[in-house]
């Protein structure tokens, strides 16, 4: 049996692509350039744009289970719904999608409205489908890394801000059971990390992981928006900012999912640094 990974060349998928290869499976990738993919060489690389839904009948050919990453930058994948029935023609009957949702928000919410299209043609398909919505990637903090080999330091807002961020690898694990084991088609799960981590105490850990102090400088909403004014649309950077909520919040949700799919307690972030301590350095 062949699975197809898409977004094989991403954070997650990546991690996914070799938790498969190492459990027996045979892989292919869907990737923009497969020149560029870098992965093991025993992956079938396919290439295909989701911004071109009919040239994926290729990469759809003899699959009966694969992984929909349905996340386009900070938005919702936009020809999802082409690509769900571009899979049922093929005859995938399996499929996990990466994707978000904040229950907290109404279906009409200009952040949740065409995710929430998306989750609804997913489940009308007929497939055996899984959503996962994971929890803030704890890879996010790579976009600090040029800031910490420059100077030692990260520039941002909030440095009392909690969240209990997870490890890539356990949310591609989590996939990688749904995908292989039966017992969770119509199940939706929400993969964090073990424990929650203030902003501050991840500066603080990265250091400790190479060897050297990191310093946080806290910055004002309105310098971080200065800041962020080309890095990422206006929208992305107000909802960014209302994360302050969450300062000092006892009550941030650690969700049992990890463990309670893969059997496995999910890495902390200590442990997180540690895998990743030569990407800062």
């Amino acid at each position: 049996m062949t699975i197809l990974v898409t977004g094989a060349t991403g954070t997650v998928g990546r991690s996914l692509v070799r938790q498969l290869l190492q459990a027996g499976q045979q892989v292919r990738a869907l990737t923009r350039s497969p020149e560029r993919a870098a992965l093991p060489p025993e992956v079938e690389t396919v290439k295909g744009d989701f911004n071109d839904p009919a040239g994926l009948a290729r990469a759809l050919r003899g699959i009966e289970r694969m992984h929909l990453v349905a996340i386009d930058g900070y938005g919702p994948l936009t020809t999802g719904a082409e690509i769900i029935e571009l899979a049922v023609q093929a005859g995938v009957r399996r499929l996990t999608h990466l994707g978000h949702n904040d229950p907290s928000a109404p279906d009409d919410d200009p952040m949740e409205a065409d995710h929430r299209a998306l989750h609804r043609v997913i489940e009308g398909s007929g497939l055996e489908w899984t959503h996962v919505f994971p929890g803030e990637f704890m890879a996010n903090t790579l976009e600090w890394a040029p800031s910490i080999k420059a100077g030692s330091e990260v520039r941002a807002p909030f440095g009392g801000w909690t969240n209990a961020m997870v490890h890539e690898a356990d949310i591609a694990a989590v996939l990688k059971v749904a995908l292989l084991e039966e017992g969770h088609a119509g199940h939706t799960y929400w993969p964090t990390g073990p424990e929650p981590v203030r902003r501050a105490d991840a500066v603080r850990l990265i250091g400790e992981a190479i060897g050297r102090p990191v310093r946080f400088v806290e910055l004002t909403p309105e310098q971080a928006r200065e800041e962020w004014r080309d890095v990422y649309p206006p929208e992305v950077i107000e909802w960014f900012l209302q994360l302050g909520d969450y300062l000092d919040d006892a009550d941030v949700p650690i969700s049992p999912d990890v463990e309670k799919v893969t059997g496995a307690p999910g890495h902390t972030f200590a442990q997180w640094a540690a895998d990743h301590a030569a990407d800062f350095r």
